[in-house]
Formats: C-alpha cells, sequence, structure tokens
C-alpha cells in the first residue's frame, strides 16, 4: 500500500466514523414518529424538503409539521399524530407518493404489501375491557395487518413482530384514556 492509499483509506475511516457518530446523536434526540417508509433520521433530514406535499397528501390529516420549539433542524419536517388519529395504511401510500425529495421511500418492489414499522402498539391489560371482565371487542376488526391483532380467550393480543403500531387499534378503543397506547421505537428496521 503506498502513502496515498493509505492516508485515503484513513481518512475514510475518519468519515465514516463522524458520520456514524452523528447519525446516532441525532437518533437519540428523536421524540416524533415520521410518516411511513421515511428514511433513516439523519437521511431524513438532509433529503426532506419541507414542502409539506406528505402532509397535504395524507387523507385522514394524521400527518403535521413539527414546531420550531423542537429545533430549527427539524422545524416543518412532517411527523405522525398517533395519539390523537391514526395512520390508515393506504393502499396507495399517497404521502410517500407525494414525497418528490424522496425522504419517503417505498422498500423495493415486493409480492405482499409492505407494512412500515412506525411505532409500538400496546395493550393496558388494567384498563382493557377485555381484560376486566366486560366484553368488548370495540378494536376487533381495525387492524389492517394479518396477524398483528389477534385474540386469545376473547382478550386482544398485540403481536409486535406484525405491529406496525399505526394506531388504529387504539383510534377504536371506546374507553378514555384509551387502553392501547403507541410508543416511539427508537430503533427502525424499515
Amino acid at each position: 500500500m503506498d502513502r496515498r492509499e493509505f492516508f485515503r483509506r484513513g481518512i475514510g475511516k475518519v468519515g465514516e466514523t463522524a458520520v456514524k457518530h452523528v447519525d446516532d446523536k441525532v437518533a437519540r434526540r428523536v421524540n416524533w414518529i415520521r410518516p411511513p417508509f421515511a428514511l433513516p433520521e439523519l437521511e431524513f433530514l438532509l433529503a426532506c424538503s419541507r414542502c409539506d406535499a406528505c402532509i397535504e397528501a395524507c387523507p385522514h390529516d394524521v400527518i403535521f409539521p413539527l414546531a420550531a420549539r423542537l429545533g430549527p433542524d427539524v422545524v416543518k419536517t412532517p411527523a405522525l399524530d398517533l395519539l390523537n388519529k391514526a395512520c390508515h395504511l393506504c393502499d396507495d401510500w399517497p404521502c410517500v407518493q407525494a414525497c418528490e425529495p424522496g425522504a419517503l421511500k417505498l422498500p423495493a418492489e415486493t409480492q405482499d404489501k409492505p407494512w412500515p414499522r412506525l411505532a409500538k402498539a400496546s395493550i393496558n391489560i388494567e384498563s382493557c375491557l377485555p381484560y376486566l371482565g366486560p366484553e368488548c371487542g370495540a378494536c376487533n376488526g381495525y387492524c389492517p395487518v394479518p396477524g398483528a391483532l389477534h385474540w386469545q380467550s376473547e382478550r386482544p393480543i398485540i403481536d409486535d413482530t406484525l405491529c406496525t403500531g399505526c394506531g388504529l387499534c387504539r383510534d377504536a378503543c371506546v374507553i378514555e384514556p384509551k387502553a392501547i397506547t403507541i410508543s416511539l421505537v427508537k430503533a427502525r428496521s424499515d
């Protein structure tokens, strides 16, 4: 290896390490849920033009722009309001289709409908009616992902390996506060 190659490799390693450090720092700071098929946070921030096209394309008004108080690097970038609404996982993904810069990007072609991992849904068994005795079933039939919400002994169970965290089951819950919680997933899998 000659001297130039040695320095080229060294600079490349330093660059990779610096980018990884910044990426980790940005990912730890995230306290919001991005729209379906968002790139990893650092790539998303670099690609998103803050054009509001995905916000306007959402037929259910679930996507909103982040506020300036969260910092200049994320102001006006899109996030999902899964605490008050649900992502309907639309068949044609209008939010993704509207994203010209590619900050939201469908995965490579697959035979089955792709399911993004948005958040984590969990059932509070201390407030969910079927766990307390009375029958309910309000959330039954609302989950679009086959097998993600199933019933065992007339009680709902969420399969974390299949659930997208879209919040449709939470939206259908009839009690207040809701027996289904939606929380941030730090490590995205899509």
